[in-house]
């Protein structure tokens, strides 16, 4: 064999040696991208679980709360509106926004007891309050675990690289939870 097939024979395997790895490399991106988008799902899936505890709890809350506030109808009513409007969302951010809508109404059925106090010491009352509690603050790390898996998604897909896979892979930039605007403002302390 003479010293140019020799040499042709190299430069062909170092182009295949290329072309192999430049593919493998291009199915571990696309793979990447696609385990990305399953973990913003997966940790969705949870805040959902989390949420879907806390519409669950709250009926009960609801009508231990009826007999002492009679008067606070509204209430009520746009409680149960909002845990209606979340389980009628199909998009996630409809979800996002209805749980927003929700925790408003929330915080202030559990501002009720300030005003009734045989409610505050009303043993239901209080044992579903510490189960609610419980409930926010699982949600509260499953919001984490889901806007981290969001950022990590969406900082990947911002590189030239996540750029193309993600759009090969169909991956959308994904929305984080956001508390509600009226949770953002600082509250007003008075004496």
């Amino acid at each position: 064999m003479s010293q140019g097939v020799k040499t042709i024979l190299v430069i062909i395997g170092a182009i295949a040696v290329l072309v192999v790895g430049s593919i493998l490399w291009g199915i571990g991106q696309y793979n990447k991208i696609v385990r990305m988008d399953e973990q913003v799902n997966a940790q969705w899936a949870q805040v959902e679980n989390q949420l879907k505890r806390r519409f669950d709890l709250i009926p009960n809350l609801v009508e231990t709360t009826k007999g002492y506030a009679k008067h606070e109808k509204d209430l009520f009513e746009n409680i149960a509106n909002a845990r209606t409007k979340y389980f009628q969302a199909n998009r996630r951010a409809d979800k996002i926004r209805a749980a927003g809508d929700f925790e408003r109404a929330l915080s202030r059925i559990m501002m009720l007891q300030e005003r009734y106090p045989q409610l505050k010491a009303n043993e239901s009352f209080l044992k579903l309050q510490d189960s609610l509690e419980g409930t926010e603050n699982r949600i509260a790390v499953e919001r984490k675990r889901y806007n981290d898996a969001v950022r990590a998604v969406n900082t990947y897909r911002r590189t030239v690289v996540g750029r193309f896979f993600a759009a090969l892979a169909g991956v959308e930039k994904a929305q984080y939870f956001k508390p509600p605007a009226a949770e953002t403002k600082v509250p007003k302390v008075k004496f």
